[in-house]
């Protein structure tokens, strides 16, 4: 599954603004003699980000409906690195794929097609069978434009030997900042070069927005103004608990996550999606993970990391465009790609056991004590910008040559 990214670089939001400008309201493309629905041979263009190992995968899924589908042919298009690019070119040009990979609605809606009405003819229980949370980040301007897919919330990773050598209980659902900066300090180590947690010293402005969330704010309000959100009593809170924990020592601003770090022995905690488990895996280390930390009198919410499957507004084949989205997301694809995505699906975390695995049932956990929240990047117009300016921000408030005033540097922001 992609990482979304709240980051967008300046020329690549150019590049999508202005391909899309070109699609104009698109309208509803009429249906195709050769559409599902007139009975003729059809083909559809499928676009992935993935590359590697999960091509080969995707392949076989498509094998196995075009085999069940004898009208229909799906061809699948890797794009991987240049996706964004590519998508936003055939948007464009008005010849962009019947079925494909989304993440960043916001940018991207005019050129997909509302899949509402679609839904409501499937019934109800089609749509229940999805997490309620996913729903949200697969959304634009009140429309659903994308089917889950995968996602993953975020959650404390922990090194269970340096719990163990410290003798230091595992932490466990429930818990608070302030418990894990007591914990944070009882594991840190300065004579072994062992800090108790780790954070990104330049995090990721979409990420970050949970732990505001968390202690009851938010960037922005539902109209979109940064001023008296963004820099609020709770937001500045926030940043000046996780600045604290730098200058008290027990913690470390890190270039990634903390996985690096805890790979190496050297950090007990950070905070991560589920694309931290393989390597942590590899690398040998026996690791554990626990629900983000409330805050006093809030809550422990999580950003979500989705991928979606949308359908193209212009495309000329939607029924059966609509065939292979409905098969992509079905219960036996959901189990296919299993091993590197959390499936979206109920019915399956049910069949699988997942709420029983001592790992992903926490992704779950926090999935369904997410829902309600809206990220920042959905609601502004010019998010890469507000973004950029957040980043800057952030790394103001956590490089150890600065340690700029957390109010000072979000007053700022806000302007």
């Amino acid at each position: 599954m992609r990482k979304t990214k709240g980051r967008i670089g300046v020329i690549a939001v150019m590049l999508v603004t202005m391909f899309l400008a070109a699609c104009g309201d698109g309208g509803t493309a009429e249906p195709s003699a050769q559409d599902g629905k007139q009975g003729g041979n059809v083909t559809i263009r499928f676009a992935t980000w993935d590359s590697e190992e999960n091509l080969t995968l995707q392949q076989q899924l498509i094998d196995t409906f075009n085999e069940s589908h004898p009208n229909v042919k799906v061809n699948l298009e890797a794009y991987g690195s240049e996706y964004d690019t590519k998508i936003a070119a055939g948007m464009g040009a008005k010849d962009a794929p019947d079925v494909m990979y989304m993440w960043n609605y916001p940018i991207y809606k005019d050129a997909l097609e509302p899949l509402d009405d679609y839904l409501a003819q499937e019934g109800a229980d089609f749509k229940n069978n999805y997490y309620e949370t996913l729903w949200n980040y697969n959304s634009a301007d009140g429309n659903i434009l994308g089917l889950p897919v995968g996602y993953t919330t975020h959650v404390v990773y922990y090194n269970k030997s340096l719990f163990d050598a410290a003798g230091v209980p595992y932490p466990k659902s429930g818990w608070t900042w302030d418990d894990l900066r007591e914990t944070a300090k009882k594991l840190s180590n300065p004579a072994e070069s062992v800090s108790g947690f780790a954070f990104s010293g330049t995090p990721d402005p979409y990420d970050f927005e949970m732990f505001l969330w968390g202690n009851g704010t938010a960037y922005v309000d539902k109209d979109g103004n940064l001023q008296g959100n963004v820099n609020s009593g709770k937001s500045v809170e926030v940043l000046t608990m996780f600045q604290d924990m730098l200058k008290e020592g027990y913690a470390i601003a890190t270039e990634g996550s903390g996985s690096t770090e805890m790979k190496s022995g050297k950090v007990a905690m950070f905070t991560n999606g589920a694309w931290s488990i393989g390597g942590l895996k590899e690398a040998g280390i026996d690791f554990g993970v626990v629900e983000l930390p409330a805050f006093r009198g809030g809550s422990a919410v999580s950003i979500v990391s989705s991928s979606g499957i949308s359908i193209s507004k212009d495309s000329k084949k939607k029924d059966a465009a609509w065939e292979f989205v409905k098969f992509w997301t079905s219960e036996e694809a959901n189990r296919a790609r299993i091993d590197y995505e959390l499936p979206v699906l109920k019915s399956v975390v049910e069949s699988e056991n997942l709420q029983q695995d001592e790992l992903k049932q926490v992704f779950y956990n926090m999935l369904e004590q997410s829902q309600g929240y809206t990220p920042a990047s959905f609601i502004v117009d010019n998010w890469s910008e507000v973004s950029e300016r957040l980043s800057l921000v952030f790394e103001q408030i956590f490089n150890p040559s600065t340690m700029t005033d957390p109010k000072t540097a979000l007053d700022e922001a806000a302007q």
